[in-house]
Parts: structure tokens; sequence; C-alpha cells
């Protein structure tokens, strides 16, 4: 009878049309960077592009693709995504695992715990960090861009927590039939979290995609920009003299098409990945919400 009285049907109502308009907000810009993106030089620098192309034409997408220093930053950035994600849900998940058993199975556990939750409060700073870098021969590496990062403390809080909600009946059935901490881990604890390692490696992935801070600061030569830096260089800095189209392709075609053809590449592919985690991504949004 709740579900069917007035107020909590205008109260869904409501939240229905506020979350309806606030999606619209928020891709209304990503429709007019790809409007832009397809749109003619004059009605690009004349700002008469609106959510429809104008003088439809694909020479943005060309020269963007045909710019090596644009494919070279989207290769970096690819290979910074792909390892440094990997690397670190493997990270997150080996410390999750012990981290999340309870204080008679591990008596050190807060002791650990702490210790990783100390370098989310406090850190040496970004002077430190550069001069540590320097000695450690990383500038201008992939691994600069990986290393660093690989440990999430926060994702690992996030899944410890998921672990602990896993039955326990299921670790000790698997005990008994003569299964090892890692051999639990990998054919109990991974398969009933789907939904937490997808949500955390969709949280890592977009944070390697759209770091560009570290490849500026690490990365002395602009050759090995990833595209987040790339992109960062171009549009707000408007460094041009390093990263950009040749002078005479801009004859035919706007910087603005061209800015806008590489922010959609530069989106394209978590717009890909997410459909396909979408389904773990809304389960795995609550995870460690509900304790016993």
């Amino acid at each position: 009878m709740y579900y069917k009285s007035k107020p909590y049907k205008l109260f869904t109502g409501l939240n229905y049309t506020f979350l309806l308009v606030l999606s619209i907000i928020c891709v209304i810009p990503l429709i007019h960077i790809l409007a832009v993106s397809f749109s003619g030089k004059a009605a690009a620098n004349a700002n008469l592009v609106g959510l429809w192309p104008v003088q439809f034409t694909l020479d943005a997408y060309d020269k963007t693709l045909a710019n090596e220093n644009f494919l070279r930053a989207l290769w970096v950035a690819v290979q910074r995504t792909v390892f440094g994600t990997a690397l670190s849900m493997l990270i997150v998940v080996l410390a999750a695992y012990p981290l999340s058993k309870e204080k008679r199975q591990f008596k050190r556990r807060n002791l650990y715990t702490w210790f990783f939750v100390f370098t989310m409060l406090f850190n040496g700073g970004l002077i430190p960090f550069y001069m540590l870098i320097q000695e450690l021969n990383m500038m201008n590496t992939i691994w600069v861009l990986i290393l660093p990062g690989a440990v999430s403390v926060w994702n690992m809080i996030l899944l410890l927590n998921f672990f602990r909600g896993v039955p326990k009946e299921l670790e000790e059935a698997a005990f008994i039939d003569g299964a090892g901490h890692l051999r639990t881990l990998f054919s109990i604890y991974l398969p009933v979290s789907l939904p937490a390692l997808a949500t955390l490696s969709l949280f890592a992935m977009v944070g390697h995609w759209n770091s560009w801070f570290d490849g500026l600061i690490f990365m002395t030569d602009h050759k090995n920009y990833p595209l987040a830096t790339f992109l960062q260089t171009i549009i707000v800095q408007q460094d041009f003299s390093k990263v950009t189209v040749r002078p005479e392709d801009l004859e035919n075609i706007s910087q603005r098409t061209v800015k806008a053809a590489q922010i959609f590449i530069g989106m394209a592919p978590i717009l890909v990945v997410y459909p396909f985690l979408q389904r773990f991504f809304v389960k795995g949004i609550v995870l460690g919400a509900v304790k016993e």
C-alpha cells in the first residue's frame, strides 16, 4: 500500500525528473563536442555549432589520426591504463584478503591497516617525491606513470570491507576440502566479488586514463606524454609548438574542431568499456555499505 500512495508516486516522479534533467545536463557537453568535431572550419570558428554538426566533415579526425604525436600519446595512455590497472588490482586483492581476516586469524592486522591508512593522510610532498623519482632513474619511462600509484589504499579498504561480507561458511568449506589461502582467494573470494572488482577496476582505469599531472612533471620529452597530458598541453596551456597539427593543415580545418576530435577520441575508450561493466558497477557501487 505504501508504494501505491500518492506521496510515494509524487516523490518517485520528482526523483526521475531530477535525474533525467541531470543526465541531460551531463550529456549535452559531450554532444556539443562531438558536433564541433564534425563541423567545418567557418562554422566552428564562428561558434555556430550547437548540438548538430554544421558543414559536416571528417577532416578533423583525418588530421588527428594522422598526427604521430597524438597516436603516440594514445598508445602510451593505453599501455599505462592496461598495465597500471592490472598491477593495481593485483596488489589491492593480495593486500585486502589478509587484512579482511579477523584479529584471531591475523594478530597484527590493525597495525598493517593503520600503516596503509597513514600513507593516505601524510606524504613527503611533491619535491621529495620528484627527487626520489630521479634517484630511481624512472624519469621519462612508462613505470613512473604506473608504479607510484600502484597501491591504492582507498580501493584496498573498500575491497577488504567487501571481503568481510563474504560468508565465512564458504571459506571454511574450502579449508575442509584442503584448499589453502591462495586457492580460497582465487576460487572463492574473487568469483563472488566480481561487482566489487569491476567497480574498483573501473575506478583505476579512469584514474590512469585521466591522469595528466604526473606525465607533465616526470616526462621531460613530450614524445612520452600520455594522452591526458597531451590534451592538457594543447587545450589548457595552448602550447601548439610540440604536439598539435602542422600550421599548413589548419588552412582547411579549425583548431577548435581538431581539439574537439582529440577530446572525443580521448573519451571514447572509457565510454566503450563502461557498458560492459555497468551491471557489475551498479551492484559494486554500494560495496562496503552494509555491515553486520
